[in-house]
């Protein structure tokens, strides 16, 4: 069961989500999303862009945010919209938290919508993949 209207404050930080990628997971996304740009799965052809290695998808990053939302909203609340920028490079076999905080709980339209910035960290606490979210809750 997810959040509802009436346990949320603006200010309020939802719940971590800690994500730790495996090699193996990067080769599986990148046949189920058809990304197989080399700097995700080939550490010669990565540190030959100027990587210091292989790097996880932006998108896989944006997905864990997707779950980040919905664990918070459960299955009776609703993303409306939802999106965020790739600005930092996060890597295989390191955490990436998923992190998120309530910006803003209004009504309109007769809907209940919370607004919310997430992002991505690194182990060194940097955000590498800030976004937002608009929710309708219960």
């Amino acid at each position: 069961m997810g959040v509802t209207w009436d346990q949320v404050t603006e200010g309020m930080d939802i719940p971590e989500l800690k994500k730790n990628c495996s090699t193996q997971q990067l080769v599986q996304w990148a046949a189920g999303s058809g990304d197989f740009y080399q700097i995700h799965y080939d550490p010669d052809f990565a540190k030959s862009t100027g990587l210091d290695g292989i790097i996880v998808h932006g998108a896989l990053k944006h997905a864990f945010l997707g779950q980040l939302v919905h664990d918070w909203i459960g299955n009776e609340g609703r993303i409306k919209k939802f999106g965020c920028s790739y600005r930092g490079m996060d890597y295989p076999n390191q955490d990436i938290i998923c992190r998120g905080k309530v910006v803003k709980k209004y009504e309109e339209g007769g809907e209940k919508l919370v607004d919310l910035e997430v992002w991505t960290e690194n182990p060194e606490g940097k955000k590498t993949t800030p976004g937002t979210a608009t929710v309708r809750l219960p």
